[in-house]
C-alpha cells in the first residue's frame, strides 16, 4: 500500500496553508527542491540575542525565552538539511550551550518559563537539571562534525553515567531515543556504544513499549510508539529490530490515519492554532517517513 498522489497533494496543501513557516520551508526542502537557506532563515527566526532559541519552537509554549531543547531542535533541523558546519556550531550554538552547562557537565532539558506567556502545565514544573536527551545529541553532532573542544570531556562522562542511571526509564519516549542514537552513532567510544545500543534494542522490545493495538486513538503518539517511531527509514540503526511485516503493517496504518483534509493529527495543543501547528509537524513527519520507505506515489 502506498500514499496516493491525490492524498499526498492534500497533505502538501494542508502543510502550506496551516503549518508554521519552519515546517513549510522544511517541506519545500524535502519534497520540492527547496533551499537550505530557506530552512536556515525559518529556524533563525526563533533565535534570541543570547544565542539560544525560543518563541515556541515547540508549540506547547509561546514563551520567547531561550530553551535548551529548542536550541537542540534548531541544531538538528539545520543538520538534517545539510546546512551546518563547524563555524556555525562553534560560533552560533556553543556559547549558549556552554553558558547553561551544569556542574555535572550536561545541559538541561528545559527551563521553567519566567514569563507569563501561555504554556502547557508540565513546563511550569520541569526539572532544570542536566539531561541525557539534550546533552547526548549535542555531543553527537560535535563528533559528527569532527569538533574537539574541552567542554566535551565532562559532558561525555555525564552522558555515559546517565545511560547507566536511567537504563530503560525513558525508552518509551521516541522523541528521546533518536537523540541518544545521534551520540551513540558518532561517539569514538565504540565498544560502549555497541553495548548500549544492544541494551536499547532489548528495552524497546520489552512488553508494553510498542503499541500493538491499532484501534487505540493514541497509536503512534507520545508514550504509544510504533515501529516507525524508532525506525524512520531502512537506514535507521533500529530498523533490524522489526520484521518486514511489522514495518509494512505500520506503514499501512499510518497511511490509513490521514484525515480527509490531508493532515495527520495529534491531540497536542494549548489552543486551536497550536493544534494546527502540531498537526503540521505530524504531517511533515508522516510524509518524510513514508518517503523514506518509498510509499508515496510519484
Amino acid at each position: 500500500m502506498i500514499l496516493s498522489k491525490n492524498s499526498y497533494l492534500k497533505a502538501r496543501d494542508f502543510i502550506l496553508t496551516n503549518a508554521r513557516m519552519i515546517e513549510r520551508r522544511s517541506f519545500e526542502f524535502h519534497f520540492e527542491n527547496g533551499t537550505t537557506e530557506g530552512v536556515f532563515h525559518a529556524v533563525y527566526a526563533y533565535r534570541n540575542s543570547d544565542g539560544g532559541f525560543g518563541h515556541g519552537m515547540e508549540p506547547d509554549t509561546a514563551s520567547p525565552e531561550s530553551q535548551p531543547l529548542f536550541s537542540i531542535m534548531a541544531l538538528e533541523t539545520l543538520d538534517e538539511v545539510g546546512y551546518l558546519n563547524k563555524e556555525i556550531i562553534l560560533n552560533d550554538f556553543m556559547p549558549y550551550f556552554e553558558s547553561i552547562t551544569t556542574e555535572k557537565g550536561g545541559i538541561p532539558w528545559m527551563f521553567r518559563p519566567k514569563s507569563t506567556y501561555p504554556c502547557e502545565e508540565h513546563f511550569k514544573t520541569v526539572k532544570e537539571w542536566a539531561a541525557l536527551s539534550t546533552t547526548a545529541p549535542l555531543l553527537g553532532i560535535l563528533e559528527k562534525y569532527k569538533i574537539d573542544i574541552p567542554w566535551m570531556k565532562k559532558a561525555e562522562q555525564f552522558v555515559w553515567s546517565e545511560f547507566e542511571r536511567i537504563k530503560d526509564k525513558h525508552v518509551f519516549c521516541y522523541l528521546c531515543v533518536p537523540r541518544w542514537l545521534t551520540f551513540l552513532t558518532y561517539t569514538k567510544s565504540r565498544d560502549k556504544a555497541e553495548k548500549t545500543i544492544n541494551k536499547l534494542k532489548n528495552w524497546i522490545l520489552a512488553d508494553g513499549v510498542i503499541c500493538k493495538d491499532k484501534s487505540d486513538d493514541g497509536w503512534g503518539l507520545y508514550e504509544k510508539p510504533h515501529s516507525l517511531n524508532y525506525a524512520h527509514s531502512f537506514e535507521s540503526i533500529l530498523y533490524s529490530l522489526f520484521t518486514k511485516e511489522t514495518i509494512e503493517s505500520d506503514l499501512k496504518e499510518l497511511i490509513n490515519r490521514q484525515k480527509n483534509d490531508g493532515r495527520w493529527n495529534t491531540w497536542y495543543g494549548i489552543s486551536e492554532g497550536t493544534k494546527l501547528e502540531w498537526a503540521g509537524i505530524q504531517t511533515l513527519w508522516a510524509l518524510k517517513t513514508l518517503g523514506n520507505y518509498n510509499k508515496i506515489e510519484k
